[in-house]
């Protein structure tokens, strides 16, 4: 089976994907086509162009899967390369235009929006990595179609496109044995993105209330930084300074040998369609405490979730920290692993998608 795999913005989620559906699956033919994750704007409507110009040979060649994560305009590219349609057409959505949270100096992203759904009408077949996703998607497409000045017809459409959605999550790789947990207790990570999407006020306020309390806790914050950071992170490392272990992103190795020493690991996230950074810290054995929002209900037990606010983490995090016997048990995470999901992709890629049975 030969399969195109699309990636018109690899973050590193989207990377981490892709190379262990590789891995996982190597009896198919792969060919891949990604583009750097920068520069959203264009990327997200420019990339049929860019691999026009640059990815003719590659395109022109036949295959019987197009594999395409939702940021690609796969609707745009059939346009521009016919044969491809006839292939069979899939789009992974890691995540959604329609969930994300807009503050009120954001001009709306009609575009990305408009680029999602069309992708997902061009496809034979829809994937989210969680229900929250898939759910969300369809609640912001129809929240979205009402606004369009004409009345359109959109139920029916909908319910033929919600019929051609699954779940299928994005499955952890196995833990190298040099990898192996070797967790602090009292070790608190964070390792996401320096973004105001993760909401690392709430993270670090609380931290340094704690901190001021005389709570005993050591601090490792990793994760993607850019050239703007929230303020927050400059005022955290001075208040934090007696408590930090390690501050800043890490190469590869280093990453993962500071995550397997976590004790905790924690979200605040004012978004999140699967949360691969929190998945991959409680793997290692570190104890997830994440809101109770978006994705995190249907993925974690209420013992590792807090309500939400900055007092139900600091309450969560001062009793696990001074009081070791309310703990939960470290989390089993078999059931994220590529060996329970291994079988499910398989009949994705294959023209029978009877044995995808996952969308739960």
């Amino acid at each position: 089976m030969r399969v195109l795999l699309l990636s018109a913005y690899e973050a590193v989620s989207h990377r981490y994907w892709a190379d262990s559906l590789m891995a996982n699956l190597p009896e198919v033919a792969w060919q891949t086509l990604s583009l750097p994750p920068r520069h959203f704007a264009w990327r997200i409507r420019g990339n049929p162009l860019s691999w026009w110009l640059k990815e003719h040979e590659t395109l022109n060649q036949p295959y019987d899967v197009v594999l395409a994560t939702s940021m690609v305009d796969l609707a745009t590219l059939i346009g521009l390369f016919p044969h491809l349609g006839r292939a069979r057409k899939i789009v992974y959505f890691h995540e959604n235009q329609f969930a994300y949270p807009e503050s009120s100096d954001q001009m709306p992203q009609v575009e990305a929006k408009m680029v999602n759904l069309y992708a997902a009408l061009a496809a034979d077949t829809v994937v989210f990595n969680t229900a929250y996703n898939r759910d969300s998607f369809f609640a912001g497409v129809r929240a979205f179609l009402k606004k369009m000045p004409e009345n359109l017809p959109a139920a029916k459409p909908l319910e033929a496109l919600r019929s051609r959605a699954h779940v299928l999550p994005v499955p952890l790789a196995p833990i190298t044995g040099a990898n192996a947990s070797r967790s602090v207790p009292q070790r608190i990570v964070w390792n996401h993105r320096w973004e105001y999407d993760k909401n690392p006020d709430d993270f670090f306020n609380v931290l340094i209330a704690l901190s001021e309390q005389g709570v005993d806790f050591e601090l490792v914050v990793l994760g993607q930084r850019f050239r703007q950071t929230p303020p927050i992170f400059d005022i955290a490392q001075e208040k934090l300074a007696a408590h930090i272990v390690a501050w800043g992103p890490q190469l590869e190795q280093e990453y993962r040998e500071l995550l397997a020493t976590a004790g905790i690991v924690v979200s605040t996230t004012w978004h999140e369609f699967q949360g691969l950074a929190i998945m991959e810290a409680a793997q290692q054995g570190a104890l997830p405490l994440v809101p109770d929002r978006l994705c995190f209900p249907e993925l974690y037990t209420d013992s590792y979730r807090y309500d939400g606010t900055s007092e139900g983490l600091y309450q969560r995090l001062h009793a696990w920290l001074t009081t070791p016997e309310t703990r939960p048990s470290v989390l089993n995470t078999e059931a994220w692993a590529w060996s329970a999901w291994r079988e499910a992709y398989r009949s994705l890629l294959a023209p029978d998608m009877a044995g995808v049975a996952s969308d739960k």
